[in-house]
């Protein structure tokens, strides 16, 4: 099957509500209670994969009152959450819903179990109620609930199932990323010319989402802080502002909004909110210091998204690599390209810039601490860019580059896939332990 950038879009491009994986859990508990309509909910118990539980352990929850946790985000989503709303789903959360979440916690009705060796994106949810039980799971991507049950039975019409498959049994998405790896990065920059008024349309409003959080994040200092903190050396006269800095402060401050567990919404870039944020602000924040038209600034932005689409086809929705780096970072870096007048030879060139600069980031789950990780991120887009620009690209003889940057990135999704098991087995080692020893 042939798709369209429209439909890249369309599949690998939404709106999320907080950090994706406490939003997947609780989307998965919200189906499951749909099921059992009114009655009073006694038990939970959600089974999740090695990563769902990485990335769910320490980042706040919206509406949470800063809290976090696998259990308050089942329990929230049971209680309160919207499943109609996809990855919003915490929207309607409110101090009630709150307060009747931590009361089933308090009494231990919510059970967590983690499938250490399950590979891939899993949720199973069950939802108990007097005479009912109800069952979810969340399966390959965040929003994708492939199943439904109520009292043992199957459930094959609910408008919630959203996941429609071929005759292969492969998802839609699935056959996206396997079409995807069959493109060169020519044919993916191709893409770039058949984006419709109504995609540049979309790009635009995902814009608008991500400096809201931006916004929120640069006033408040929230979580870390670290644009604010930026933006105050700046003023301070300690740092100089300039295109590499302003990507920096931009993207932080969003990430760090988003990771406070602040109830506003990101347009998240292959089921990542701060994918979103690292493939969208950067090039945005650039644009003020070019002589760009709006409609190049939005392709480089449609462009930045196929890139981290191709990316994350090899490396996998969640892994041990930092994805906001490693596939963000790169579709950046290509948008950045575009944008500053460079053809497929430079974009071909940031891809590579960018993947020997930060191909090591790990990813140790969801929290805070992102906003550094996608500040360096968007700093060495910018970089990586103007490097390839001005002619000087990584040669392929240095480690994992390629002279095709699709070799390189299928370098990429070969160490994420294969080579970092026992790496994302230790780092999940070391948070459980940490876990343990606080309580």
């Amino acid at each position: 099957m042939s798709y369209t950038v429209t439909d890249i879009l369309r599949l690998e491009v939404a709106p999320s509500l907080g950090c994706t994986e406490p939003a997947a859990i609780a989307l998965g508990a919200a189906a499951a209670a749909s099921l059992i309509g009114n009655s009073k909910i006694t038990k939970i118990e959600v089974w999740v994969d090695p990563n769902i539980y990485k990335n769910s352990l320490a980042v706040s929850i919206p509406g949470a009152d800063g809290l976090c946790g696998i259990d308050l985000a089942s329990a929230l989503g049971a209680l309160g959450g919207d499943p109609e709303l996809g990855l919003e789903v915490l929207e309607p959360v409110d101090n009630d819903s709150l307060t009747k979440a931590k009361d089933l916690l308090k009494t231990g009705q919510v059970k967590v179990n983690l499938l250490a060796d399950h590979q891939g994106l899993f949720i199973r949810t069950v939802v108990r109620a007097k005479n009912k039980t109800a069952e979810s799971v969340v399966q390959n991507s965040h929003d994708s609930i492939i199943s439904l049950s109520l009292n043992g039975k199957k459930i094959t019409d609910n408008p919630l199932l959203t996941q429609q498959t071929d005759t292969t049994g492969k998802s839609r998405l699935q056959d996206l990323e396997s079409w995807l790896k069959d493109l060169s990065l020519a044919q993916l920059y191709e893409l770039v010319y058949d984006l419709t008024d109504d995609d540049i349309n979309f790009l635009e409003k995902g814009v608008q989402y991500n400096l809201t959080l931006a916004e929120y994040g640069l006033k408040h200092g929230s979580g870390l802080g670290i644009g604010k903190m930026l933006d105050r050396l700046v003023r301070q006269r300690l740092l100089r502002k300039d295109m590499v800095l302003a990507a920096k402060i931009l993207t932080a401050s969003a990430s760090d909004a988003r990771m406070a567990g602040v109830k506003m919404p990101a347009m998240s870039s292959a089921g990542s909110g701060n994918h979103g944020l690292t493939a969208t602000l950067p090039i945005w924040a650039v644009k003020d210091y070019l002589d760009c038209e709006k409609r190049c600034v939005l392709e480089a932005i449609g462009l930045s998204h196929i890139i981290t689409a191709f990316v994350k086809a090899y490396t996998g929705r969640l892994s041990a690599l930092c994805g906001c780096s490693i596939a963000a970072g790169a579709g950046a870096a290509a948008g950045i390209s575009h944008m500053l007048g460079g053809n497929l030879n430079h974009i071909s060139g940031a891809i590579k810039n960018l993947t020997e600069d930060l191909a090591g980031v790990i990813c140790d789950g969801a929290k805070a601490g992102c906003s550094l990780k996608l500040s360096t991120a968007a700093g060495s887009a910018v970089q990586a860019a103007l490097f390839a620009l001005q002619g000087t690209q990584v040669h392929h003889t240095n480690g994992i580059i390629e002279a095709l940057p699709e070799h390189t990135i299928k370098n990429i999704g070969a160490i994420s896939t294969q080579g970092m098991i026992e790496t994302e087995r230790t780092i999940l080692r070391i948070m459980m332990d940490k876990q343990l020893d606080a309580e």
